[in-house]
């Protein structure tokens, strides 16, 4: 019972079983069906595809569209998608008229919702314009001219760089080794014209000219290409940019080697049009190009590119057996962007592929007229510039409907291969590795080795003295005078010129100083129908009109010039300076030894003279016999030591401390005033005497003098504009003209001032006219001598070093003394004017002087005071009678000095040993020497006050 219980449970649950799973494979059946369904209702989203597919681009283009479309939609996120891209291919067969026709036919009669393409610049620029009027977006990998931009067409997509992105790149390049002059060497067509006035600005912003374009037809004949090589090789500059397609740029390198111009000494710097195309080029074009440069966009290396070209290349040699050895380059990794993200573009616009708006139109419309409009365009065209991701290339973002440039790599091609040498980026300009954190620079060392044309690794100058065995022609001017600056000897005999002088030897010299030999020949220059050189404005204009290479000689650098011509660092002085006759302010005068000093000082010196010695014979007269005596002999006396104290000649002995405190002081201030005094009269009888005639160009210009000046300068231009009549300049032509004007003077028909540059007036130092004339100034500026050459002259450069170079040694001071000698008169541009000496110079001698003679009044009148302070107190005069009576102690000698001890216990030992009656007097006794004398015995009261009268004092004998 339990074994049948058994088998019929086993029984059931195997038919559930089986039941179970026939269901689980039904819905996995109906699951696919399901998907199978939803795989059919995709929406088909039609794009055109114009391409050249017989060249490479187009054809590797179109390979990497393919595959891109196949890993698109089969990836986990591309497989969801509802719409398809299908493809409708058009050959433009390298055409711009097949490539409008391909247009037409896929607008017109197919309405694809974008096209992808054309191949090159020339066919963007009419499919572009289709694109506009049907509002159907065309993508370009490929056309890179700037002329093509989505501010004129908006319907216009660049998913690739343009051309002027990397003149920056080129630039920098050029900055960086110094370049001035660069050739562009570009194809004649739509292509190569766009990327010139890009390349212009870039150059024009580093002070860099573009002096010559070749412009090479696009089918040129090998004929053609050599002849305009030629054309370059007669061309002093030596740095070319190449912009062209590859088949054209293979035949310039190809010509150029077989003539000898990629050797050394040339610099050939190729653009991305190029570089990029590198792979696709024959070998033996490739190792003609040895030791150029060429720059390209960087390319990020990765896992996926790398998986990808691995893809690439099997599945194209597939395709293409008889294409050996492709290489995948940037405009396929481009190509393979742009269509997935118009796949991307077109999910999320959610277009439905609708028809075209028909337009109404006659009945004779042309095809033009008959093509739609794109209902789905304008959502279409927002979703594409929207869309960013991260693509073979790079970081796929369009910005202002054009794709944004990367860094860019610098290469050098050497043998069949090329290598990396550098990298270019906005932010930190030349660098040798990516990703580096530093400022910007453009610094040549920061790049790797280079190996240059004709396989050196020397740093080219970018040019060189033409090959067309021309010399250089140095202009030089014609004169009468002045022939040590430039003097042209003609020899009529053998019909020869010589050129010698000054400036010759400095400009010789300087051209010594080149690393490099630099051929020439001096051509003197007179215009037509006259023996000299009547204007330097209109020598130095010849170098630009292009009859001269340079003009070498004595002219001045002028602003006026500059707008026609370049020139080099001064190599004399500057300025322009007023030659006048010297004068003798001094001679015959009987007074002059009264002007070193002003009155105010004189009038300061004699008061304190009076002063100083009233001081000492008020110090002295109590306690010394010299300044003593009638009172006539005491005021000379007072006069007398002090103005013999000037000269130090004064006998008398000073013997009070408070006298020779002041004395001390004041020899300190004689004897500063009287060196003063004896320097400024030297000065006035010597350098003074020796002045301009004239001083200020407003004085001749008030008095209505006439001045000069020297035949072809500048200077009269200069004096016109400065307020000088006209009529009242002349001219001269040497220096012995010049000089005989000045002596004869404005009066007498000649001038009373010769304006001149100062190395023209300087050469009369060395001649005997300098003592009698001066120069005064400078009164107007300029920049001296230099050497003209045209504007962007490459030789500009190196010869205002060696300029530098010649004035900074003694090169140059030898040359002067070979031309001008040695000065006879010392340099008198700058006049010494011995201004008298005035009170503000001394006046602190004087206080400090007077506050020395003031304190020592102090001092003894508070002594003085002190001693006969009972004397005052006890009178019952008056105020008058008191200062009487304090005269009269005055006048009294100090007994108590030691002056007189001394004579007194002299007077009383000879009068010990003498034998002789002693009058009355002697009986007086003398005065006590520790307590003052009674003033009462020495100076009585008068009678009428009951007292004796006065003593008369016997003068000692």
């Amino acid at each position: 019972m339990r074994k049948n219980t058994c088998k019929v449970f086993f029984s059931v649950s195997s038919f559930i079983s089986s039941f179970s799973f026939f269901f689980l494979c039904l819905g996995i059946l109906f699951s696919m069906k399901m998907a199978m369904a939803q795989k059919r209702k995709t929406v088909p989203i039609n794009v055109g595809v114009v391409m050249d597919m017989d060249a490479w681009v187009g054809n590797m283009g179109l390979s990497c569209i393919s595959m891109a479309l196949s890993d698109f939609y089969s990836s986990d996120h591309g497989s969801d998608y509802k719409t398809r891209l299908v493809l409708h291919t058009r050959d433009s067969n390298s055409n711009v008229v097949a490539a409008a026709a391909a247009a037409i036919d896929l607008l017109k009669n197919v309405e694809v919702e974008a096209i992808i393409g054309p191949t090159s610049s020339m066919q963007a620029d009419f499919i572009i314009g289709l694109g506009e009027k049907s509002h159907v977006p065309i993508i370009s990998f490929s056309a890179t001219s700037p002329s093509l931009s989505s501010f004129r067409s908006p319907y216009f997509i660049r998913a690739t760089l343009s051309d002027s992105s990397q003149v920056q790149t080129v630039s920098s390049i050029i900055q960086s080794f110094g370049w001035r002059e660069v050739v562009p060497i570009y194809i004649d067509n739509q292509f190569g014209e766009g990327i010139i006035p890009f390349l212009a600005d870039a150059l024009e912003k580093i002070n860099a000219r573009i002096p010559y374009r070749s412009v090479i037809p696009e089918f040129a004949t090998n004929d053609q290409i050599t002849s305009e090589l030629y054309k370059l090789m007669s061309m002093q500059t030596r740095v070319f940019v190449v912009h062209m397609t590859t088949l054209l740029g293979a035949k310039i390198f190809t010509k150029a080697k077989e003539l000898g111009m990629m050797s050394e000494g040339y610099v050939w710097i190729i653009t991305d049009a190029m570089t990029d195309e590198l792979t696709s080029m024959d070998s033996s074009a490739i190792e003609s190009m040895h030791g150029v440069i060429g720059v390209k966009a960087h390319v990020p290396r990765n896992k996926r590119l790398e998986n990808f070209t691995t893809r690439w290349k099997l599945k194209f040699q597939q395709e293409n057996p008889t294409i050996l050895n492709a290489e995948l380059n940037v405009f396929g990794l481009w190509a393979y962007d742009s269509v997935t993200a118009l796949a991307m573009a077109v999910e999320k616009s959610r277009i439905t592929g609708a028809p075209f708006q028909k337009l109404n139109i006659s009945g004779n419309a042309t095809d033009l007229e008959t093509i739609g409009v794109s209902k789905d365009g304008p959502k279409l065209l927002q979703a594409i510039l929207n869309t960013t991701f991260k693509g073979l290339s790079g970081d796929f973002q369009l910005v202002d409907g054009q794709l944004q440039s990367p860094a860019y790599q610098i290469i050098n091609l050497i043998g069949n291969g090329a290598k990396g040498i550098g990298f270019w980026t906005r932010e930190n300009g030349i660098v040798k590795k990516l990703n580096l954190r530093s400022g910007y620079s453009i610094s040549k060392e920061n790049f790797g080795s280079i190996i240059w044309p004709g396989d050196t690794n020397s740093l080219p100058k970018g040019w060189v003295i033409p090959t067309n065995g021309k010399k250089l022609k140095i202009g030089v001017p014609v004169k009468d005078g002045f022939s040590e600056f430039v003097k042209v000897t003609r020899d009529f005999t053998t019909n020869t010129t010589t050129v010698t002088g000054y400036c010759i030897d400095v400009f010789e010299a300087v051209m010594s100083e080149l690393n490099y030999s630099v051929p020439y020949e001096f051509v003197p220059y007179a215009p037509p129908g006259a023996k000299t050189t009547q204007s330097y404005d209109d020598l130095v204009r010849q170098v630009f009109l292009g009859n001269f290479d340079a003009v070498v000689g004595d002219a001045t650098i002028r602003s006026n010039r500059l707008q026609y011509v370049d020139f080099t660092l001064p190599y004399t002085e500057s300025g322009v300076t007023m030659m006048v006759p010297i004068k003798d302010n001094n001679r015959n005068k009987a007074w002059v030894f009264l002007k070193p000093l002003t009155w105010e000082l004189w009038l300061t010196s004699f008061c304190f003279f009076v002063f100083i010695g009233f001081v000492i014979w008020l110090l002295e007269h109590r306690v010394n016999e010299e300044f003593r005596g009638p009172p006539s002999h005491q005021v000379g006396m007072i006069f007398w030591f002090s103005f013999a104290s000037m000269v130090f000649a004064q006998k008398e002995k000073i013997v009070s401390n408070l006298a020779r405190f002041v004395l001390i002081i004041w020899f300190l201030v004689v004897l500063i005033l009287t060196s003063s005094y004896t320097a400024s009269l030297t000065s006035t009888l010597t350098i003074e005497n020796l002045q301009p005639t004239v001083t200020d160009i407003k004085e001749l210009q008030k008095n209505k003098e006439y001045v000069g000046y020297q035949q072809g300068s500048f200077v009269k231009g200069l004096l016109i504009k400065n307020n000088f009549d006209e009529d009242r300049l002349k001219q001269y032509n040497t220096s012995e003209e010049c000089i005989d004007l000045l002596s004869k003077g404005s009066a007498k028909g000649g001038i009373a001032a010769a304006f001149d540059e100062i190395p023209y007036l300087k050469l009369l130092q060395a001649t005997p006219y300098c003592s009698k004339y001066t120069m005064v100034g400078p009164m107007y500026k300029s920049d001296g001598f230099g050497f003209a050459f045209p504007i962007g002259s490459p030789l500009l450069h190196d010869v205002s070093k060696a300029v530098l170079s010649v004035t900074e040694g003694e090169k140059l001071v030898q040359i002067e003394k070979a031309w001008f000698g040695q000065p006879i008169c010392s340099d008198s541009s700058t006049s010494l004017h011995s201004n008298s000496l005035g009170l503000d110079s001394f006046w602190g001698l004087f206080v400090i002087s007077g506050i020395a003679a003031i304190m020592a009044l102090l001092i003894f009148l508070t002594t003085f005071m002190r001693d006969h302070w009972h004397i005052i107190r006890r009178s019952n005069h008056s105020f008058h009678e008191r200062i009487r009576i304090l005269a009269r102690n005055f006048d009294r000698k100090d007994y108590n000095s030691h002056t007189f001890k001394n004579n007194i216990e002299l007077r009383d030992a000879v009068s010990g040993h003498m034998d002789c009656p002693q009058s009355p007097r002697d009986n007086l006794p003398p005065p006590q020497m520790n307590e003052p004398p009674n003033p009462e015995q020495i100076f009585p009261l008068p009678e009428e006050e009951g007292g004796n009268p006065p003593l008369h004092e016997a003068h000692p004998t």
